[in-house]
Formats: C-alpha cells, structure tokens, sequence
C-alpha cells in the first residue's frame, strides 16, 4: 500500500463477529430454563465451538478482580464468576481450530515479563490465535485484593500501560526469525544471539528478562484495547489492534471511525490499521414483530423486580426493598452523594441526590414504575439489534458499505445458546449479501482479521538463547 493510500480509509465491504462472554453482569439471563452454567467447561466449549461454526473470528473473555457488589455485600443478582481467562482459553484452544482467543488481562496488576509469557504461551499452543484485551484500573477498591493496593493516579492509568505494553511487545519480538534450528544436525538449538535481553526502568516497576519463548506463527498476540476517554483513545490509535467500542449505533459509528483514523494518522501509523469491533446485543426471530416480543421476555429476565430495585439502591445508598417496582420511584433522598466503584464504572462517580431528581421527574412524566424506568435504563438502547434476519442483514451491510465498523462483538444474552440464531440465520443472510466470510482466510487471527505483521520493537541488548534461565 502506497502512504497516499496509507493515509486514505478505504473500507472493506466486509463485517465479521466476535462474540464476548462476560464476566460479572446483569445483561445474561440466569434464570430461564434454558440458561446454562456460568462456569462449566461445557457452557465454554459449546459457545465457542457454535462461534467458530459461525466462522466468527474471536472469542473474547471479559474477566473482573473482583465482585461486584451490593449495598457491601457481594451482587447476589447478577451473574458472577469467571474461570481464569487464560486457563480457560487454552482449554477452548484444545477443542477449536481458527477462532481467536483472546483474554481480557489488567495492566495495573499484572508483572509484565510474566503475563508477556503466559499470552505469548497461548499464541504457541494455539497455532497464533491469542489475543490481549488491554484493561487499566486505577481505583483502590479493586487493589485491595492485591497486596501494593490500588496505587495509580486516574491520570497515570495510561502512562503506566503504555510503558507495560511496549515492554511485552519487546519481550514478543526478542526472538529472531529462524533462532530455532530447524535440522537434528544443527550444532546447537537455538542460534547463539537471536534471543536479546529486554530492559525496561520506570516509576512502577523494573524489567531485566530474557524472554524464553520464540515468536508464534502470527508473530505476537493480537492486541484488543476499549478505552473511550481521550487518553484511552491515543492510546489505542498507537498500540491496539482493534479497539472494542462502545459505538454501534450508525451515525455514532461513523463518527467514532473518523475520529480513530485520526488519531492513528497522527500516530504515524495507517488510516486502515487500527479495527473497530463495537460491543453490540442481537435479539433476532424470523419477523420484526416475533422480535419485538421476544426482545420483552429478555429484558423481563434481564430486569425483574428485585434488579429494579436493587438498580435504584446503588444510587440511593439504601435498602428499598419496602417499594413496590411495578410503583413510582421513592419520594425519598439518596444517602450517599456521590455513587462507589463498588458496582463498576457505570455507577462511579454519579451525583446520587441530583440524579434522584431527575430519574423522578423523567418517571413521573413519562408515567414508568421504578421496574418499566431501570428497564429503559439499562436496555442497551443503542447497543441492541433487533429485528428479523432479513432486515438486521440489511442494516449490517450498511455499516459494511461504509466501513462504519470492522465487526461486532457480540454479547450473547443466553448461554450457552444464544449465538444459534445468529450463526444459523443471521450468517447466511450476510453471506448471501456478500458482507461476511465464508470461511477462515487463515489457521492464525491476525489473518482471519485481515492485519497486517506488526513492525519489530527493538531491545536494548543482545545474548545467547539459552543463556539465561
């Protein structure tokens, strides 16, 4: 590709899917008879092998520090608990072929030369089909199950993951191409000098390692990243991949898709190298009208009584157990000020009293119980597609025409089942309009996505593989 045409977005035409089993939250039914377990091997393999029927090109692990919780209690309503991502990725490489693998993994509490080993691991054992999805966490709340704490100023978050992410990068690349022999003949296995020691000295933590693994067959791990502050979004223009948004509304996209050219313009890097998979909802049936009810019964499991009304109790800081949720919104004050961490970063940081006023009077006009009220709430408005095949395939190929989004990583609300509709019905619509794969481009994710091999980090200095142990 030219730099004029470097410097050009020219969109694919194409589209392809992720699919994104969550960690800790509310938006996964539990309590249908059809609802799998949450941590059961079975539940992952049966998912992961359903998307990779699909052709979809990752499987995506969200992964929490810690529970979530509730008025100081753990979040009894919501879904909870998580394998470890990376031990249930390797498993799941076991049993799949060509979907990517990729692991939500925290920079704040994470040793560089130590997780740079662990992904760089499952990129080896999984034939190159690893991925990071980079995550910062700066609050203290979150640090007390480690021992340093939550020791990061908010405004560090980034500087600090960046330094750890050019750190595993240099750690991915230490290894020469043909630094393994390849003939029993050789007079040595490794190539004296092809592996080469990396340094890194910075304010949080110091790095002298020889890395101990040669580069996988899609060179290093693919590298996913969703900040959306300003900060998150530079950050993502130089060092990501594909950035997991939370833009898959059409014109939002559009938008979101000029502003990140941008930036990676201003990176130096190209307008196409940077991939924008948003996260996104499909509530599907064969019409619009079977959609439209079928979207009611999940959200009428999503937000039953007891989540209305322990949504409201975040922000109010108190039990309301004694209000009926299909009734108004209670007439009395939050005893909080200001909303904790303690339920993640949707509730941080909300002026509760100022909120109460509003959320009554919004209710109140609009004549919505506190239930029909955290309903509209927390319905992922924008993040849901719902419709029938056809008309959904059509609305995806327009995002395809325009290069709105590369993907979409879906997140299934039913599990283990809920990507059946979309990978038996929703695939071949796409298919048939020429918007989506018919089969995997290669054996590694970084072709499946299309990526180009990344360019090489230099290390500060050069030793005998096998020098070091």
């Amino acid at each position: 590709m030219t730099q004029h045409n470097r410097a050009k977005f020219q969109p694919s035409g194409k589209i392809q899917f992720g699919i994104f089993f969550q960690g800790v939250n509310s938006g996964t039914i539990w309590k249908a008879p059809e609802s799998g377990s949450q941590t059961d091997f079975e539940s992952f393999r049966r998912i992961a092998q359903t998307a990779e029927r699909g052709l979809f090109a990752a499987f995506f692990l969200g992964e929490g520090l810690r529970l979530r919780e509730h008025l100081g209690r753990p979040h009894a309503l919501d879904v909870a608990g998580r394998p470890d991502a990376q031990t249930m990725l390797a498993a799941l490489a076991s049993v799949t072929s060509n979907i990517g693998l990729v692991a939500t993994q925290n920079t704040t509490y994470n040793d560089p030369a130590d997780l740079a080993h662990r992904l760089a691991s499952l990129d080896l054992l999984s034939g190159g089909r690893a991925a990071w999805n980079v995550v910062t966490t700066d609050n203290a709340w979150t640090g007390a199950n480690f021992r340093r704490g939550g020791y990061l100023d908010h405004a560090d978050r980034y500087i600090h993951a960046e330094a750890f992410v050019e750190t595993a990068k240099k750690i991915w690349d230490s290894w020469e191409d043909g630094a393994v022999s390849s003939s029993v003949s050789a007079d040595s296995w490794a190539v004296p000098g092809h592996a080469r020691r990396v340094h890194h000295s910075g304010q949080h933590y110091s790095v002298d390692v020889t890395p101990r693994l040669p580069r996988s067959a899609q060179y290093r791990p693919v590298l996913f990243q969703a900040g959306d502050s300003p900060e998150g979004r530079d950050f993502a223009a130089r060092q990501a991949d594909v950035i997991f948004s939370a833009h898959p509304k059409f014109d939002d996209a559009v938008e979101f898709r000029a502003d990140i050219v941008s930036r990676s313009l201003a990176a130096g890097r190209g307008a196409n190298d940077v991939q924008i998979m948003p996260a996104s909802e499909f509530i599907l049936a064969a019409t619009d009208e079977e959609a439209r009810e079928k979207k009611e019964w999940v959200r009428g499991l999503q937000i039953g009584p007891q989540q209305a009304v322990a949504y409201l109790e975040q922000f109010w800081g108190r039990e309301l157990s004694a209000y009926d949720p299909d009734g108004p919104l209670p007439e009395i004050d939050p005893v909080v000020e200001e909303t904790s961490e303690t339920r993640g970063s949707g509730f941080h940081g909300a002026k509760a009293r100022q909120l109460a006023e509003q959320w009554r009077a919004e209710a109140k006009e609009k004549g919505l119980s506190i239930r029909q009220f955290v309903s509209s709430r927390t319905s992922r408005v924008d993040a849901t597609f719902t419709g029938s095949y056809t008309a959904v395939a059509d609305t995806l190929a327009e995002y395809a025409r325009v290069g709105a989004v590369d993907g979409f990583n879906i997140s299934p609300w039913l599990i283990p089942t809920g990507l059946d509709d979309i990978v038996n019905h929703l695939v071949p619509e796409l298919q048939e309009r020429g918007v989506y794969p018919t089969e995997y481009v290669g054996r590694t994710l970084r072709e499946n996505l299309g990526l180009a091999t990344p360019a090489r980090s230099e290390s500060l200095e050069s030793v005998p593989a096998g020098g070091a142990r």
